[in-house]
């Protein structure tokens, strides 16, 4: 309850069971809630950021942002100043799941060798595939596997259109949620306004069409 202490909290995800997870920002660390109030952290080290896989407090953010968790109970992480996505067990074990830390650019590949500009929002849906915005105006998709793609956006060129794929434009989106028929919304944040979009596959290519 009220005796526990965070430093900018930012986003925050729920599981089947009731628990909230918050991105605690200044501090480096992911936190856990249950539903009695109870907190602790589940990974990373209050006040110590930094880039390291590991468990529990061995384990090193750098100013996340998003959180997200899936059916299974597998937290999802924008690490924004790492510009990577990190996934933490149950148990609190840390993998970097997408990502070069430290190395903030756009590139579309598997695990390690994509690469992200300060990721804030992230969701996941219930095939287990991870939507991130990226702060260079563009939704990326990562499948269980790691394979990293942008939906929608072109790097880079912000603005504010519909369309499908890298016709559309966002400037600065944050804000991430997915519904129960696989539809994602977005707070294109520095065009003040909320987008909707669905995912598509066709082919190899997948992309987002915006409307």
């Amino acid at each position: 309850g009220i005796s526990a202490r965070f430093n900018y909290t930012y986003g925050m995800a729920v599981d089947s069971a009731g628990n909230v997870y918050v991105a605690d920002y200044a501090d480096h660390a992911i936190r856990k809630i249950t539903a009695g109030g109870v907190v602790t952290t589940l990974a990373g080290s209050p006040g110590n950021p930094g880039s390291a896989d590991g468990t529990g407090s061995a384990a090193r953010f750098n100013y996340p942002l998003g959180v997200a968790v899936d059916q299974g109970g597998s937290v999802f992480v924008a690490d924004t100043g790492n510009h990577t996505i990190r996934k933490i067990t149950a148990s609190g074990a840390v993998t970097t799941l997408a990502g070069s830390p430290g190395n903030g650019n756009f590139a579309d590949g598997t695990g390690g060798n994509a690469r992200f500009n300060s990721p804030r929002g992230i969701v996941v849906d219930t095939a287990g595939n991870v939507y991130v915005t990226d702060y260079g105006s563009i939704i990326r998709r990562i499948t269980p596997g790691g394979m990293v793609t942008t939906l929608a956006g072109s790097a880079n060129s912000e603005g504010s259109a519909d369309g499908t794929g890298g016709q559309a434009r966002f400037w600065a989106p944050a804000g991430l949620a997915i519904d129960g028929d696989g539809k994602l919304y977005v707070a294109d944040s520095d065009n003040n306004t909320i987008r909707k979009g669905l995912p598509i596959y066709p082919g190899t290519a997948p992309s987002l069409l915006t409307a």
